[in-house]
């Protein structure tokens, strides 16, 4: 009897079609709510982020792997995975390309004051000095986190004559943190959510920093904290902002101090936010899939 696949997230028509080829018996259920999942029967489930996938949740059924059409796993309990045999696998090499782009075409649109341009010009405002801007050239870019998206990162901005330096607690050929404390002018920040990394970007994280930084987040929102990043523009330790997630994402369920916090520190003019879309890209959308597939054929050795 063929193997049975559950998806339940909108992914590239590709990925059930590979998964078919393979012998799996698939149903796509994209449109299904939270609350109706049932995954009595089923081998695979593929998913984005439609749901939580806790231990509650996962226990006595019959997976063998989880495919997540994404790079963070911060939604699924990942030690109730391991100690049960389920495989867990993430595209983070599907949207490393769309993420270091996006990551540069913000950082270039606050070094050069595109945004604000942008603004007055289309309101009738031709001020040049205003909006001179400075160059990526002989700065120093610290990235915290150097897999997939930190790498790409760098490799998409060597021809920029930057010197970068990369920290992560995992890879210790990689530069200490200290250095980037003492170095760096932007900060760009690519780890996964975990207890660990939790709001790492926190008033005391930001005062180790010898010079004003540029904040670039494409990670998760939950590893800054707000009122850390409002405190940093308001005394100028941020001098510029440039966030793809938010703590909470949900923008029409904020609280009123979430709203004022935001309205806050979206007056600043050197910030630019984007929905969670740094590796969204009419590419990335089919190249996850295919990194998924490559894993499940691994795994079944197919």
């Amino acid at each position: 009897m063929a193997k049975r696949v559950l998806i339940i997230d909108e992914v590239h028509p590709s990925l059930a079609k590979d998964l078919r080829a393979l012998g799996f018996d698939v149903d796509e259920k994209p449109s299904i709510s939270a609350t109706e999942v049932d995954l009595t029967g089923y081998h695979g489930l593929v998913l984005r982020s439609k749901l939580p996938l806790t231990a509650a949740f996962l226990a006595g059924h019959s997976l063998e792997f989880i495919a997540r059409a994404g790079a963070g796993l911060d939604l699924i309990d990942l030690a109730y995975c391991e100690a049960n045999d389920i495989a867990v696998f993430s595209a983070n090499e599907g949207n490393r390309d769309a993420v270091g782009e996006h990551v540069i075409g913000q950082l270039l649109s606050i070094a050069r004051k595109i945004n604000t341009a942008d603004d007055e010009v289309r309101a009738g405002n031709w001020n040049r000095e205003a909006n001179r801007g400075w160059e990526l050239q002989g700065k120093t870019l610290g990235i915290i986190g150097y897999g997939n998206m930190g790498q790409s990162l760098a490799k998409k901005l060597q021809g920029f004559d930057m010197q970068i330096l990369a920290y992560d607690k995992y890879a210790p050929a990689t530069h200490r943190l200290e250095d980037l404390f003492e170095q760096a002018d932007i900060l760009s920040l690519h780890v996964p959510l975990t207890d660990e990394t939790r709001e790492m970007v926190n008033l005391a994280f930001l005062a180790k920093f010898k010079k004003p930084i540029v904040l670039l987040n494409s990670s998760r929102g939950a590893v800054c904290s707000l009122d850390a990043i409002l405190d940093g523009l308001q005394t100028r330790k941020i001098v510029g902002l440039a966030l793809d997630v938010l703590p909470n994402e949900q923008l029409a369920k904020w609280s009123d101090a979430e709203k004022a916090r935001f309205t806050a520190i979206s007056a600043f003019p050197q910030t630019i936010f984007s929905p969670h879309v740094a590796g969204w890209t009419q590419e990335s959308y089919w190249k996850i899939n295919d990194a998924l597939i490559e894993k499940i054929k691994a795994f079944y050795q197919l």
